[in-house]
């Protein structure tokens, strides 16, 4: 028997927020890492072989940020934001050919139409993929400009009508402060909506988090780099740091 038929999801449905950082090669030498995909495919097919219906968003640091490239080289901030959601494209075919690999079913919704490349994002035919045991991959944001992914995350999330958000992030979780400049930093297992807006923690941008926090729709933030981690989160174990 496989390790995911002893599962018990608490879970139904989540959206998978993951940022293109998190498929990059860590030397640099590629903008996506193949190892990178190999493992995120990994814990995807858990979760599909548990009947976990699973959406992703998926981020375009790895290859061009829009505000970044407006910062940094004076890129015009729409056209940075169309770079980058293009760059979420690129992001969302290497998973799917991944995810294929592995003998997962996977559909691509993006929100600029590419119809030889991608679907049409259309709310009731995602809901239908996840209903029929298919992985479906959210790319190109919101199709707007100064709209992140982590927006087009909590917009989807709650179109779909997602039990959660499971946002992987670099570190396991959140914390009062960096952890990675203050070794006393300290995490939360579990925080509030209002707590975390009153000390500033930038889980999300506040368009984002402000969307989650009206819908309730609760936030897991963890480490995609640990080692079962989504596993446990999905059986409903403490994993990271839940906002509710």
């Amino acid at each position: 028997m496989s390790t995911s038929a002893t599962l018990q999801p608490v879970h139904k449905r989540i959206v998978l927020k993951l940022s293109g950082e998190a498929l990059k090669d860590p030397k640099g030498e590629s903008p996506v890492d193949t190892a990178a995909l190999s493992r995120l495919a990994g814990d995807i097919k858990v979760l599909h072989e548990c009947g976990v219906q699973t959406a992703l968003v998926v981020g375009g640091g790895n290859i061009f940020r829009g505000l970044a490239g407006a910062r940094n080289n004076g890129t015009d901030r729409t056209t940075g934001d169309n770079m980058g959601m293009l760059a979420t494209v690129i992001n969302g075919l290497a998973i799917t050919d991944c995810l294929e690999k592995h003998g997962i079913p996977v559909r691509v919704q993006t929100a600029i139409p590419m119809d030889k490349i991608a679907e049409p994002f259309i709310q009731r035919k995602a809901v239908r993929h996840l209903e029929k045991g298919r992985v479906v991959v959210f790319v190109a944001g919101t199709g707007n400009p100064y709209c992140t992914t982590d927006y087009a995350a909590a917009l989807r999330a709650n179109e779909i009508q997602a039990d959660a958000i499971f946002k992987a992030t670099k570190v396991d979780g959140i914390y009062d402060k960096d952890p990675m400049r203050h070794s006393d930093a300290i995490r939360y297992e579990q925080i509030s909506y209002e707590e975390a807006l009153q000390k500033r923690l930038g889980i999300m941008d506040a368009e984002a988090f402000a969307l989650c926090q009206s819908n309730r729709m609760p936030i897991l933030v963890f480490s995609m780099n640990e080692p079962g981690a989504i596993r446990r989160a999905i059986c409903g174990q403490k994993v990271g740091t839940l906002v509710s």
